[in-house]
């Protein structure tokens, strides 16, 4: 069994040490806004923050991720007003949206680090997470607005 602390409250698991914790939040914990994508890393859907900073969820095993801090989609704001959330709809950021709960928690940590973050910043900080609609231009102005609202 499994001791996690996940969106500031502790849970259980009985799923195997070595289940990559996409797995663990998806179908053991039922927290479901963090996205399969592609499995290896690459894309970003599954951006969660562990301690704080934006972390991969399809390539953190369950047991390294024990004693860690882990903050998902759901746990960015309870009431979903937290200012990225209500720049991602101002800006209508998201077309098909399968990415975009990545996006935001992979902005989130980027606006912890760097509050007024130029564009550059933003591109950069930006890089690992992937959208195959190309919605770029809209999230980098939602990130811009959410820093100004910050």
């Amino acid at each position: 069994m499994a001791s996690l602390l996940v969106n500031g409250r502790t849970v259980e698991t009985d799923a195997n040490p070595q289940t990559p914790l996409l797995w663990v939040l998806r179908e053991h914990l039922g927290l479901t806004g963090t996205k399969f994508g592609c499995g290896v890393g690459s894309c970003g859907a599954c951006t969660i923050h562990v301690d704080g900073e934006a972390t991969f969820a399809c390539q953190l095993a369950l047991e390294a991720a024990v004693g860690h801090e882990i903050t998902t989609i759901e746990g960015l704001s309870p009431n979903g007003e937290h200012p990225l959330q209500r720049a991602w709809i101002a800006e209508q950021a998201p077309q098909c949206g399968y990415c975009q709960s990545g996006q935001i928690m992979r902005a989130a940590a980027l606006l912890a680090t760097t509050p007024r973050p130029s564009r550059e910043e933003i591109i950069d900080g930006m890089a690992p997470n992937l959208c195959r609609c190309g919605t770029y231009p809209r999230i980098v102005r939602a990130i811009e607005r959410a820093a100004q609202e910050g």
